[in-house]
């Protein structure tokens, strides 16, 4: 990771021990240690905490941070609404990572900053669309940060994972794909062909597309393997989805001889297919790819770039042969396709 260099003291974000601070306005964006005011971008793990004194968040994240969170002091925007804090002028804006994900534009003494969160461009059905905004200053994620990450066409993945689905189908045995139960379970159960066969969802999936239905979200019935009427017969021509903690556990067991995968960016990689010891891996994930961040960054018009987690030194080095002023800030974000989900029925 790189160490950001000293930033101007009328920086309107700064890195501090809890998160990104903003001076003026007294608030954070989207801290991991306890504060009294913080922005949240989405309501993934490494972006949203519990022990915040007051947490804002878009209208459509509300669901999901108090599925997560439980009982918090929560303030929701629409999208292009703002309201003023200390002087500091907050909006949030459409990122496309997952559903109520928002950019969060400050505006204070003439400058603009807009801190990304986390964020992808290509529309997936599920959650507002990406739209860049114009900015001075621009802090972005680089978590897909290198040239090799490129991720294919949403018609592309989807006919992969039905044709793959259809074909254990037709062998009698389950499909089992491990994705994460926030984000990527609603992508692929709005993107795939529920007229190949029933769809059977692990426990901690469930909760969270009630969230998406309940926000308009199209998605195609789903049970679990406790409901009634789930039998052999069904679970071998049926999709499951489940976390990827779920991998190994004996809840597996009752699928008999299934067919597995993987569904990540990660799966771009040679390799990672046989570490994760699956039998097949989809290309997906919900973080931009190298063009995409590209093309993030450009549409931003910003002159001066902030980097965080993810592979920040190619990203700066890019942006710097560019033309871009850019630098690192070290943060405690990750990758949420690691975060342990409890197995559940």
């Amino acid at each position: 990771m790189v160490t950001a260099p000293p930033t101007s003291s009328g920086d309107l974000v700064v890195a501090r021990p809890e998160g990104l601070y903003c001076p003026p306005g007294d608030f954070y964006i989207d801290p991991w240690r306890p504060v009294d005011r913080a922005v949240i971008t989405h309501a993934h793990s490494d972006h949203a905490r519990v022990g915040h004194g007051h947490y804002l968040a878009h209208t459509d994240s509300e669901g999901t941070l108090r599925t997560r969170l439980g009982e918090i002091t929560l303030q929701t925007l629409p999208y292009g609404e703002s309201i003023v804090q200390n002087g500091v002028r907050i909006s949030l804006h459409p990122a496309g990572h997952v559903l109520g994900s928002a950019q969060v534009r400050l505006e204070h003494g003439g400058r603009v900053w807009v801190a990304s969160g986390d964020y992808k461009t290509e529309p997936d059905g599920t959650c507002t669309p990406f739209e860049p905004v114009p900015c001075d200053t621009f802090i972005t994620e680089s978590t897909f940060g290198l040239p090799i990450y490129r991720w294919p066409t949403q018609a592309a993945l989807f006919a992969e994972i039905n044709d793959w689905w259809r074909a254990n189908a037709e062998q009698g045995r389950a499909s089992v794909l491990l994705c994460y139960a926030f984000g990527k379970a609603q992508r692929i159960l709005h993107g795939v062909d529920p007229a190949i066969g029933p769809i059977v969802v692990h426990g901690a999936v469930e909760p969270l597309n009630a969230v998406y239905r309940a926000a308009g979200v199209a998605l195609p019935p789903t049970v679990r393997v406790t409901d009634p009427g789930v039998d052999a017969a069904l679970l071998r021509r049926a999709l499951v989805l489940a976390p990827p903690s779920a991998q190994g556990t004996p809840w597996m067991r009752r699928f008999g001889n299934y067919s597995d995968a993987f569904a990540s960016g990660w799966m771009q990689l040679r390799g990672t297919r046989r570490r994760r010891g699956v039998d097949r891996g989809f290309v997906m994930s919900d973080h931009a790819d190298w063009p995409g961040l590209q093309q993030a960054i450009a549409g931003t018009g910003a002159e001066r770039v902030f980097v965080t987690h993810g592979s920040v030194a190619v990203l700066v080095r890019w942006l710097t042969e560019n033309g871009l002023e850019a630098q690192g800030f070290k943060t405690e974000y990750g990758d949420e396709d690691t975060e342990p989900v409890a197995p559940a029925p």
